[in-house]
C-alpha cells in the first residue's frame, strides 16, 4: 500500500493506494477530514464504486439475470460499498498538486460487465476537488453508482462540540438491516439537518435526499468558533448518508461521516438514480471539500 502527497499553497492532502482513499486533507495545518494509519477504518475516505452503501442480501437482477455478490457485511448479509475499497489502485499520474489512480473491475463474482475507474484528487489553495470517471469496457450495458466516505473534521475541535448541517429535502425509512422500505419521503422538522444541529445530540446512520439535479453544498461541519469544513457535489450527487458512530480514529466522542452518493442504498435492486452505461461509455462526476 503506497501513499501519495499533493500540495497547493498551504493546502496538503494524502491519498492512499488502498481503496484510493483520502487519508488526510489540511489547509494551514488544520485537519478537515479524520486521519488514520494502515487500512481505513469503517470505510474512511474510500471510493465506493460501482455502488455505494448496501445491496440487500448481496443479490440483484440485471438484464434478466440474477447476480450474487460477495457478502461483505456479514452481520446483515449484504454487499456493502462496492468492489474496490479494499483493493490497491494503480498510479496513473502524480504531480505537485494532483494525483490520479485507476483500477479495473472485472466481470464475474456477481458483477455483469467490466469497468475501468479513474479517480483524481486535485488541490487548490482552500479546497480539494475529486473527479471520478467510470468507463464500461465490456460488451453489454451495466448499472453504476458512485459514493465516497469522508469523515469530516474541523482541526482539533471535538466533533461532538461542532454543528452539522446537511442539505436535506427527503429521507429514507429503513428496516432493521438498514435497507430502504420504500421511496424517500419529505423530511420532518425533527429529522431535518437543513439548520445546524449539535453533533453530540445526533445518532445517525441515515440517508437523506438533496434537491435533485442541483449542484452545491451537501454538508457543513462547523466548530464553535465558526471555522468549518464544507462538502460539495455536482448535480450527480443527489444523496448524502450521514453517520455519527463512536470515533474509530483515536479521538474521543463521535465521528461524522457525510457520504456523497449518486444513488441511495440498495439502488441495484430499486433502480433509483442508477446510471446505465452502454459499452464504451464514460460517466464523470465531481465533488470536493473546502476549508471554511
Amino acid at each position: 500500500m503506497q501513499d501519495f502527497e499533493v500540495r497547493a499553497g498551504t493546502a496538503h492532502a494524502v491519498v492512499t493506494g488502498r481503496g484510493a482513499g483520502l487519508r488526510a486533507f489540511t489547509v494551514d495545518g488544520v485537519h478537515h477530514v479524520e486521519t488514520y494509519d494502515g487500512d481505513p477504518p469503517m470505510g474512511a475516505g474510500c471510493v465506493l464504486i460501482p455502488w455505494p452503501n448496501r445491496t440487500a442480501g448481496a443479490r440483484f437482477s440485471w438484464d434478466g439475470t440474477d447476480h450474487e455478490l460477495e457478502v461483505t457485511e456479514p452481520d446483515r448479509g449484504h454487499a456493502i460499498h462496492g468492489l474496490v475499497r479494499k483493493r490497491d489502485w494503480e498510479l496513473v499520474t502524480h504531480d505537485d498538486a494532483a494525483v490520479t489512480l485507476a483500477i479495473d473491475v472485472p466481470a464475474g463474482h456477481g458483477w455483469p460487465q467490466p469497468l475501468r475507474v479513474e479517480t483524481t484528487y486535485a488541490l487548490e489553495p482552500t479546497q480539494l476537488v475529486v473527479t471520478h470517471s467510470v468507463t464500461n469496457t465490456g460488451d453489454g450495458a451495466v448499472p453504476a453508482g458512485i459514493g465516497t466516505h469522508p469523515y469530516l473534521r474541523v482541526g482539533d475541535h471535538p466533533s461532538g462540540d461542532c454543528t452539522l448541517e446537511v442539505s436535506t429535502a427527503t429521507v429514507l425509512d429503513v428496516d432493521d438491516a438498514l435497507i430502504p422500505t420504500g421511496a424517500a419521503r419529505d423530511v420532518s422538522d425533527d429529522e431535518s439537518l437543513a439548520a445546524p444541529r449539535v453533533v453530540a445530540d445526533l445518532d445517525l446512520d441515515t440517508c437523506f435526499g438533496v434537491t435533485p439535479g442541483v449542484a452545491g453544498v451537501l454538508a457543513e461541519l462547523r466548530a464553535p468558533d465558526g471555522s468549518g469544513t464544507r462538502l460539495w457535489g455536482d448535480r450527480n450527487f443527489g444523496w448524502v448518508q450521514a453517520f455519527t458512530p463512536d470515533s474509530p480514529f483515536g479521538r474521543s466522542g463521535k465521528a461524522v461521516a457525510a457520504e456523497p452518493m449518486t444513488c441511495p442504498p440498495d439502488a441495484l435492486n430499486s433502480g433509483t438514480d442508477l446510471v446505465v452505461l452502454q459499452p464504451g461509455a464514460t460517466w464523470t462526476v465531481r465533488w470536493g471539500l473546502e476549508a471554511l
